[in-house]
């Protein structure tokens, strides 16, 4: 089993009908919410590419927002890849 862990930018929740969305995907299992992280597990990975796409609400306006992480480890084996950031897209 994998996990991606997912920080929230600043002043950002999950929208929620994105976590429905991700639990439609075959691969995922299981999805958890928990203050500002998302925690995805996924059943495997492999060298296929894969693109999960979140859909945050802004719940509190902020400035100079900073990139968040995204982890992604085996569940039995943590301190796996590492995926130093992203930023805000959008309007």
């Amino acid at each position: 089993m994998v996990i991606m862990e997912v920080s929230l930018l600043s002043g950002f929740v999950l929208a929620s009908g994105s976590k429905m969305l991700l639990e439609r995907r075959t691969i995922v299992k299981k999805i958890e919410v928990k203050a500002s992280v998302v925690y995805i597990y996924l059943e495997k990975l492999n060298d296929e590419s894969q693109t999960f796409i979140l859909q945050l609400e802004q719940v509190i306006p902020m400035k100079n927002l900073k990139p968040a992480s995204i982890k992604v480890y085996d569940y039995y084996q943590p301190g796996g890849l590492q995926i130093p950031s992203y930023s805000v897209v959008g309007s």
